[in-house]
Order: structure tokens, then C-alpha cells, then sequence
């Protein structure tokens, strides 16, 4: 497994490169190589003998990807992530140029946020949507304006291209997202995008909760929590942080 792993990584390698970086024998290495080329595991490719992975390696993968499920990957991490910030965890994906939420794991405080699952909302106003819109191509971040507009919900919305333009770069380069009483007044959001085997972003997980308990300050240290918690259902769903 480990052999079949080093060669899933690199873009062909020689028996002998393999030996070196497994600290393996030539012999040994190339016994396994043999066994999993049988199974369509690895391939050689003859001009340079180098060992690729095979088609059968896809094969298994691909049985896995059916059965990967972002909502029940997320529901654990989502439990920990409210346990840890002690407000509500959400998840959800972009559905028509809109957040369309899936699930929510919520806090025991009386006042907390609260996202039925089937609730739309505007994704330049959602930790979410902005999650996502961060790593969106700024010609699909310019399509969904211009489709969707940018209406102002608070006097914290961000009413024009360019300022929501320059919130996504600050996501971008801090890692996660941050909807700063920009729907509601009096509540705050932290977001982090995840990603599929391509580093696209396909869903986003959050944190909401009411901004005298999650404060500008706190929400930093809630943004590095979400940040691993997406991440971790990126990796659990064979993902790619890009």
C-alpha cells in the first residue's frame, strides 16, 4: 500500500527512485509492482520504465466516490466544531447562485442561530456563500452578481462588486470567511469552504451565533476551528485543499 501510494504521487517513477523513497530493496519493490500490475493496480509505461497508477486503482476510487456522502462526512466534525465553539455548526452549497443549507447541528444556548434545512440566502451576505465565492473564478463571482444583485439586508452589507471583490481576497488570504452582521444585526458568521478531488469548491461548513458572544475577536480564533473542520470533511470525501 505504501509503494502504491508513492507511486499515486508522483507523475511516473523508476524502480529504483521508487526503492530510494520507500526505503525499500529493489527486489522487494519490485515484486509488490509486479503483483499490483497483475491486478491493473500500476502501469509501466515502456520508453522510460516508469510506474504510473493504473487503471484498476481508479477503478476501487471510484467505488468509494459513490459512496461519499458530504452531509454524513460533515455530521461528526460539525458536532465538534459546536462543542468546541459552543455556537450552531451549518453546512451548506451553492444551489442557483444562492446557499442552499443542509444541515445544522445546534447549540444549547437559548439564543442561537437557527438555518432550516431547504433555507435559501444571498451569498454575498452568508459566511457560506462567501466561503465559496472567495475561491469561485472572479468571472463566476461577477456572473452571480450580476444575476443576483447585491441587496443590502444591514448597514454592514456589502453593496458593491468591488467591495465584495476585495472582503473575498482578505478570505482568501486568512483562510475563511466572515459574514459580520451583514444579514442580520446581532449575529455573526465564520465560514470555510470544501473542496473536491479537484480543489473546486463544492460545500462550505460555518459557525453563527449572536456577536455579543461571538465577538470580532473571538471569531478569528472560531475561524481556524472551521478551517480544520473543513478540511477534514475535504480529506474524508477524497478532496483537495488547493
Amino acid at each position: 500500500m505504501m509503494i502504491l501510494r508513492v507511486v499515486s504521487e508522483a507523475g511516473g517513477l523508476t524502480l529504483s527512485d521508487l526503492a530510494t523513497r520507500t526505503g525499500q530493496s529493489a527486489a522487494t519493490v519490485y515484486r509488490v509492482l509486479t503483483t499490483l500490475q497483475t491486478h491493473g493496480f500500476v502501469e509501466i509505461e515502456e520508453p522510460g520504465q516508469l510506474w504510473h497508477v493504473g487503471a484498476g486503482a481508479f477503478r476501487v476510487g471510484s467505488e468509494f466516490m459513490r459512496r461519499t456522502k458530504v452531509v454524513e462526512r460533515a455530521r461528526q466534525p460539525m458536532t465538534q466544531l459546536m462543542r468546541a465553539s459552543g455556537e450552531t455548526a451549518n453546512l451548506g452549497v451553492e444551489s442557483r447562485d444562492q446557499v442552499l443549507f443542509l444541515s445544522q447541528v445546534e447549540t444549547h444556548e437559548t439564543i442561537r442561530a437557527f438555518f432550516a434545512p431547504g433555507t435559501l440566502g444571498a451569498m454575498h451576505v452568508s459566511g457560506i456563500g462567501k466561503a465559496l465565492l472567495a475561491w469561485y473564478p472572479v468571472e463566476r463571482v461577477h456572473q452571480i452578481v450580476t444575476q443576483q444583485g447585491l441587496a443590502r439586508f444591514t448597514e454592514r452589507s456589502l453593496g458593491s462588486e468591488a467591495a465584495l471583490l476585495a472582503d473575498l481576497e482578505v478570505t482568501r488570504q486568512r483562510g475563511f470567511a466572515i459574514d459580520d452582521e451583514e444579514r442580520a444585526e446581532g449575529m455573526r458568521c465564520v465560514a470555510a469552504p470544501i473542496f473536491n478531488a479537484y480543489g473546486e469548491p463544492v460545500a462550505g461548513l460555518s459557525v453563527s451565533g449572536p456577536a455579543f458572544r461571538m465577538t470580532v475577536e473571538a471569531a478569528a480564533g472560531v475561524g481556524k476551528l472551521v478551517r480544520t473542520a473543513a478540511d477534514e470533511v475535504t480529506k474524508a470525501t477524497g478532496g483537495r485543499v488547493p
